[in-house]
């Protein structure tokens, strides 16, 4: 598996969900192979100054994202801005954010532990 992109330091939440994470999943045949046919709506909850919710819906090899609280959720992420960076960065790994009460699941396990695979 090849390095993922990172996304720029200073990319806002909305930006990301909405724009750079579904165009990054459109240019990689990799990642669009992960999704298959898979089907999933997943809710971040980003909070703090900046944050809010985002809804990514992921279908037939592709992701889209909106701003906004998903109606029927698979899994609700819930993370702090300053741990969302982190982990955008590659500082902080999500199991240590886990361990650390810093990211939360809610939802479909598995989708979560294949999460990073997709969205990367």
């Amino acid at each position: 598996m090849k390095e993922r992109a990172r996304p720029p330091a200073d990319i806002t939440p909305f930006e990301f969900f909405t724009r750079w994470a579904p165009e990054q999943v459109a240019a990689d045949e990799e990642r669009r192979g992960r999704i298959g046919e898979a089907e999933a709506t997943l809710e971040f909850e980003v909070t703090g100054d900046g944050g809010g919710f985002y809804t990514v819906r992921m279908e037939r090899g592709a992701v889209r994202g909106a701003e906004g609280p998903a109606e029927q959720a698979d899994l609700r992420v819930r993370v702090d801005l300053a741990t969302w960076r982190e982990l955008n960065a590659g500082t902080l790994s999500a199991p240590e954010a886990l361990l650390r009460r810093r990211l939360h699941f809610h939802g479909n396990w598995l989708l979560a532990i294949k999460l990073h695979l997709i969205l990367g």
